[in-house]
């Protein structure tokens, strides 16, 4: 049975959404032939894209969905994305609203959700992670410091900021080797490991050859900032067998792709979608509850697609204490909560901020009130008369 790629499209009232579709379905696959391809001509056409439908939307726009043969692209995403949207994307405006891909396209996630909570032995409640912050002018001994206040109070995975590159100041391995030890001394106090995602950066063979150079050393999780460095990038890693640790996926860059309502392409489509198929293992994007105005619509887009592959969403930006009963009500214990603020800029200290996301999680497990009356003296109650429970 012939393999095909679904890519949805949405073009604006006004817009000949067949016709532009049908631009599509030509102009990015096989195009035109004259006669001296005649003979060629069953072939060619078994080359070219389909429109399968065109439906208007309740706010007058109108979606079109254009059918591809996978036998087009070569299974990777940059293919992918020169042949659906490649130079029709200078067209004018339309969106890729969704992308439906063969289940066995790309790469899956080598651990998601399920392989990172077997590293940490942590299956029952969600996971908390942490960023290091400040972002910038740290030396690698002072992210040891921090990581040392956090990581006793039970965090499970630490992040880079991802503005921080691989800098002389705090070089990605030095800042590794120096944050090993208080990682080991962590695993030898509790028999649990925590994830530190050091953040990646270079052209393309410095960000494989620096993920070679940290897994050799030791490092158990990476951060790349797919966007700006590019899905063949994230692909490269995760095909690599000497980079057996899980990728963490930042979205950097998404609100230039994906901002525009009349251009680009969907949150979901592509931090659900293309981030899953590129094989991360845990893809951030911005919570609706947190710092940045995002749709509750575009969120759960994106986590409907995480999770169909298995890969771990981490709701993320301006998330604190005060809002993890509201995040687990929607997502249930399947997530992993990202904070930095929320945790570094706790009135108490970083670990309290730690203290307080799991103190606010056990209350979610155990049902119990969220009120600030109705919380204890100590970090939570500390964190919630801070920032509030929005």
């Amino acid at each position: 049975m012939t393999a095909f790629i679904e890519v949805d499209y949405r073009f604006p009232a006004g817009v000949d959404a067949r016709s532009q579709a049908q631009a599509i379905a030509i102009g990015q696959t096989a195009g035109s032939w004259d006669a001296h391809f005649q003979h060629r001509e069953a072939q060619l056409r078994g080359h070219l894209g389909k429109v399968t439908a065109v439906t208007e939307l309740a706010d007058g726009c109108h979606q079109a969905t254009v059918r591809f043969p996978a036998a087009n692209v070569d299974g990777r995403l940059g293919s992918l994305l020169t042949m659906i949207f490649g130079k029709y994307s200078l067209a004018g405006p339309a969106k890729v609203a969704a992308i439906r891909l063969p289940e066995h396209f790309g790469r899956l996630p080598r651990f998601g959700l399920e392989g990172i909570r077997a590293r940490l032995g942590v299956q029952e409640r969600p996971l908390v992670m942490a960023i290091f912050k400040p972002a910038l002018g740290l030396t690698a001994e002072d992210h040891a410091e921090i990581l040392a206040k956090v990581a006793v109070a039970g965090l499970d995975i630490i992040k880079d900021d991802e503005i921080l590159p691989d800098l002389p100041m705090a070089a990605a391995l030095a800042r590794w080797e120096a944050c090993a030890p208080v990682i080991e001394a962590r695993r030898d106090q509790t028999g649990r490991d925590l994830l530190y995602a050091v953040n990646l950066s270079g052209d393309a063979r410095q960000v494989q050859t620096l993920a070679l150079q940290l897994v050799a050393a030791g490092a158990n999780a990476l951060l790349l900032n797919v966007l700006a460095y590019g899905f063949p990038v994230l692909e490269a890693l995760v095909a690599d067998p000497d980079i057996d640790v899980p990728i963490f996926a930042h979205p950097s860059l998404a609100g230039a792709w994906c901002g525009a309502p009349d251009y680009g392409f969907s949150y979901g489509a592509l931090l659900g979608t293309l981030m899953t198929y590129g094989g991360a293992d845990a893809v951030l994007y911005p919570a609706q509850y947190g710092s940045l105005p995002f749709a509750a619509a575009d969120e759960w887009a994106i986590v409907e697609a995480l999770r169909a592959r298995g890969v771990a969403p981490v709701p993320s930006s301006g998330v604190h204490p005060g809002m993890v009963g509201r995040i687990l009500d929607d997502y249930g214990a399947e997530v992993i909560l990202n904070a930095g603020t929320g945790i570094m800029d706790h009135p108490q200290g970083p670990a309290s901020g730690v203290l307080a996301f799991r103190e606010a999680i056990e209350r979610w497990q155990n049902a119990a009130p969220r009120a600030l009356e109705d919380l204890p003296a100590g970090p939570l109650r500390a964190a919630v008369e801070k920032w509030g429970q929005g």
